[in-house]
């Protein structure tokens, strides 16, 4: 049997190669690293994580938790590597990137079945069977070969941001506490409260930074799931206390009361030396993030090893473009994955590389495709990126909102969640995938 070409080596590209191998198709997985790197990667890893270390809830009463949960259940490569590398994050998944990156590069290196060739992808190949999962961060050649390729639809883009990186020696604990948001499993975020006056100033300095130049770059194209703290905070004064500076359900060990806002930290590797800024993607002027971020109390010492950076992320038109299968309408033999369908996050990415895999196999075989349900996050998810009924597609995270309704009234919201996530694993577990 002919090789399958998988072009990337990140989370959906490695899944898909990972997924391929393990039903006995050989795959040639192309990953232009370390020959050439992007400007948000810094190691020769497959499965580098940029923007944040955390895939999100894995609570089943939230969507991503579901996805989650039906991935393991499936044997999916990137979870098991998450749940070998977690660190603690309360009701999260988050994961020490390194030890995450190189368990996936690993297990890739090692399996008979994957033959690694790296190097630039410069152009679709012509013939054989390809999965294109070279994510938001396509080089330019081969972003102009697939562009050429649909010259009946238009690429589209837009700006994304990742998060600054600070040691925790650098802390000054003696304003910051350990807690997670009301006390919801271990306390494992670093919580830097702030008094209105501290925010105020903090707000008005944030606000009136220097960014760094982004050819192209206006507010309107960026992705809400990942915008800038200082897009966000130009939005009103109290914005930030709404979202990632939210105080609800953190009560300050010092005052005994919910502070008037909180900056949190998370943990970014299994030591716990380094932690994530979160909420804070910013496309800043380096010395700018030292000097306004420097303003949080508990971070007035702060030693950053990593400062937040801005860049583009493509993707496609995929509702004119992409079947359930995330197949190329005009030409089934290529597919896309990852999140230049238009799927946006970790998880989503690794659950797009999954099902284009299983779907490729099955059809190599000779065998009917699997269709997993609306009511699975799966289906739920592709059936989205291919829904040629939306107007006006854009970059989404998996929600209960794209699966349908129970059908019956359950009362709250959380157990209405939990009982679609309920249906939704009993129906998995029917499937032969």
């Amino acid at each position: 049997m002919e090789p399958v070409t998988v072009i990337g080596g990140g989370l959906a590209g490695c899944e898909a190669a990972w997924q391929l191998a393990q039903r006995g198709i050989p795959v040639d997985l192309r990953e232009m690293k370390p020959q050439k790197m992007t400007p948000a990667h810094h190691t020769p890893w497959f499965g580098e994580l940029v923007c944040s270390n955390s895939l999100r809830s894995d609570q089943l009463e939230n969507a991503v938790g579901l996805l989650k949960e039906e991935l393991r259940r499936l044997g999916s490569l990137i979870l098991a590597c998450a749940d070998a590398h977690r660190v603690e994050a309360g009701g999260a998944l988050a994961v020490d990137r390194h030890g995450f990156a190189q368990a996936i590069t690993e297990k890739i290196q090692g399996h008979p079945l994957i033959t690694v060739t790296e190097g630039e992808v410069t152009a679709l190949p012509a013939e054989g069977q390809v999965v294109v999962a070279s994510g938001p961060l396509t080089s330019d050649a081969l972003a102009e070969a697939i562009q050429g390729y649909f010259p009946e639809s238009r690429y589209l883009n837009f700006f994304d941001a990742a998060a600054p990186l600070i040691t925790f020696e650098s802390v000054d604990m003696e304003s910051a506490f350990f807690a997670s948001r009301y006390d919801k499993g271990t306390p494992d975020y670093i919580n830097c409260p702030m008094t209105e006056a501290e925010y105020d100033a903090f707000w008005t300095e944030l606000c009136a930074a220097q960014e760094a130049e982004v050819h192209g770059f206006e507010d309107k194209q960026v992705f809400e799931g990942c915008m800038p703290v200082e897009v966000m905070a130009r939005r009103g004064k109290q914005t930030l206390c709404y979202g990632p500076l939210k105080p609800r359900g953190l009560r300050d060990p010092r005052t005994g009361k919910e502070p008037f806002a909180v900056v949190q930290l998370r943990r970014d590797n299994a030591e716990g030396s380094i932690y994530n800024l979160v909420g804070f993607q910013t496309h800043l002027k380096w010395p700018e993030q030292k000097r306004v971020f420097s303003m949080i109390p508990a971070l007035r010492h702060g030693e950053f090893v990593r400062f937040g950076v801005m860049h583009r992320n493509t993707y496609l038109d995929s509702p004119r473009l992409l079947d359930r299968y995330y197949r190329v309408k005009k030409e089934p033999r290529i597919m896309f994955a990852g999140q230049i369908t238009g799927v946006e996050g970790y998880v989503e990415s690794t659950a797009s590389g999954f099902l284009a895999a299983v779907e490729l196999a099955h059809r190599l075989r000779a065998e009917p495709p699997v269709n997993f349900p609306q009511e699975t996050a799966l289906g739920a998810l592709a059936l989205y990126v291919s829904n040629e009924s939306v107007a006006e597609f854009q970059p989404m995270n998996v929600n209960f909102g794209i699966i349908p309704p129970l059908g019956y009234r359950v009362k709250g919201k959380r157990n209405k969640n939990a009982e679609l996530s309920k249906r939704a694993l009993e129906l998995l577990a029917g499937l032969e995938v």
